[in-house]
């Protein structure tokens, strides 16, 4: 506990000087900054958003190991023919090819089926508000009870978790947050995607219920949405250190707190949003916990499992794609 205590005090002060930061670098107010933009990287991240420079640098002798090793070990009779290296020209126009947009549509692409629909309805959605109401989250998609039964617009509940804010930095910053713990857990399931869909189903309903009760504003259920993930991914990942801004490690278990800490220093407001998705998160893990009150109803599965129509099909391929990265070659 004294080790959590530290790694706390140590993320409070890196924030306390974040916040001071991002009022004279923006001129504007601390909210300005969105309480998603986060920046962690997950020790066992594997996927191909890996940074290829920091790869380029090690293999070319910009890593700090190399001063273990002097010209004269044994290491020089290797030939740099064998690992094709001898042309660092070659090398660097590969690099140059590479760029991150390439790399990131092609981490997109292999993104399992829901979270890349969830990004791609969220961006079009977004598109559409920042071509027709000046970059506002059109407000058809945004829940509305009254409209969704007196004017039949039943998709509201379901759209108004896309809104991750105007179209622009913040939301390329938060979509990426959703998408790698989003994606994570999708793949982590790929053999029962079906718990993955009751997961984001109990997410997504008890938000909608909550903020309902407590009469929040519900503009902000996809910035709420992607702590819920966290915290589920959390408990996924028990134990797991992971690596905060390459400054220091903490366990997977303390990540949704450091983000509500982070919420709260950059806002300088109570993170009842955050705390809110942390509450449904961990009711989700008793449920799914005891006795299978958290699972999936049989007749999903059964469809998924057994269904000869399309769309089952369909699904099925989808999920086999991402099952076939985790057999043993």
């Amino acid at each position: 506990m004294c080790a959590y205590t530290k790694e706390l005090v140590a993320w409070i002060c890196l924030m306390s000087i974040a916040r001071a930061d991002a009022k004279t670098t923006f001129g504007q107010p601390s909210s300005f900054l969105p309480s998603r933009h986060r920046s962690t990287e997950l020790c066992t991240n594997t996927s191909t958003k890996q940074s290829i420079a920091s790869t380029c640098l090690s293999i070319r002798g910009g890593s700090d190991y190399d001063s273990d090793f002097d010209d004269d070990s044994d290491f020089s009779d290797f030939d740099d023919d064998l690992f094709g290296l001898d042309d660092t020209g070659d090398l660097e126009d590969d690099f140059s090819e590479q760029n991150t947009l390439s790399l990131a549509f092609e981490a997109f692409q292999k993104s399992p089926p829901v979270t890349k629909l969830f990004l791609a309805s969220s961006f079009f959605c977004s598109l559409t508000g920042y071509l027709q109401n000046r970059n506002d989250f059109p407000s058809y998609f945004l829940l509305d009870w009254k409209a969704t039964f007196s004017k039949f617009q039943f998709w509201r509940p379901i759209t108004a978790f896309l809104n991750f804010g105007p179209l622009g930095l913040g939301w390329l910053m938060t979509a990426h947050f959703v998408w790698t713990y989003m994606s994570t857990l999708e793949r982590l399931n790929h053999n029962q995607p079906y718990e993955f869909w009751y997961m984001i189903f109990f997410g997504c309903t008890t938000m909608v219920m909550g903020y309902t009760f407590l009469k929040i504003p519900p503009r902000f259920l996809g910035h709420n949405l992607s702590t819920f993930l966290v915290y589920v991914w959390s408990r996924y990942h028990e134990g797991l250190e992971v690596n905060m801004f390459e400054m220091f490690n903490t366990r997977a278990e303390m990540l949704p707190w450091f983000f509500l800490a982070q919420t709260f220093l950059l806002e300088g407001e109570f993170p009842t949003l955050d705390l809110l998705g942390i509450v449904f998160g961990h009711v989700y893990h008793y449920l799914r916990s005891v006795g299978g009150i958290g699972r999936c109803p049989k007749f999903v599965k059964n469809w998924y499992e057994h269904g000869e129509d399309g769309l089952a099909v369909a699904i099925r391929g989808e999920y086999k794609k991402i099952s076939s990265d985790f057999e043993m070659q």
